[in-house]
């Protein structure tokens, strides 16, 4: 047995009986490599950095499962690919909620006050677009509101792909942050129709 592959055994063991110094051991030993695999995955180096955050942070919560794991690499990159392929899930869902509120179809079977607060929803999404960083808010009109495809808006604009996708990125994540501080964005984020395209 190879002494980085003991050390990784009894770093696991320690980390699982919350030894912090441990488990700052495994973080460092695989987060480039972590981040790296994420990168080249989704194309964004943001959402790389907030994929090895969060599985790290999902593993200290759950460190005492770790006393079980055979090969924490493999178990680690699989752990990530899948956190990241739910987050891509959950922004499509995310993107549906934007799209649909900035058109002026209600839900079906809506009641008259959640008309009202999709028409509230609808006014405090525009001014959250307006309020985005420049480059963000212009690459978000272009790809939402125009239709422009990424690798045309990155030849506009002359950046890289992925940096349309990281603006991109952060402009859903600011949206959906100020519409979720809203009660009333919120129950209207909740209507089914909205969330779900082929209810």
């Amino acid at each position: 047995m190879s002494t980085s592959i003991q050390y990784e055994e009894e770093w696991l063991k320690m980390a699982a009986d919350g030894d912090e110094l441990a488990f700052t051991h495994l973080f460092h030993a695989y987060k480039f490599k972590l981040y790296g695999f994420i990168s080249k995955l989704t194309g964004s180096p943001a959402t790389a950095e907030d994929v090895v955050q969060d599985v790290f942070l999902k593993l200290w919560k759950d460190r005492k499962s770790l006393r079980d794991v055979d090969s924490f690499g493999s178990y680690l990159f699989r752990m990530a690919q899948n956190h990241a392929i739910n987050g891509f899930r959950k922004m499509a869902r995310e993107e549906n909620v934007i799209r649909q509120l900035q058109t002026d179809e209600a839900p079906a079977h809506s009641s008259p006050q959640s008309h009202i607060s999709l028409k509230e929803t609808r006014e405090l999404l525009h001014r959250a677009i307006q309020q985005l960083p420049p480059r963000q808010k212009a690459i978000y009109l272009l790809s939402r509101e125009e239709g422009v495809k990424h690798e045309e808006i990155a030849r506009r604009l002359q950046i890289t792909t992925g940096t349309v996708k990281n603006h991109m990125i952060q402009a859903l994540r600011t949206l959906r942050e100020t519409l979720s501080r809203h009660p009333h964005s919120l129950e209207i984020l909740l209507l089914p129709c909205l969330v779900f395209p082929f209810c």
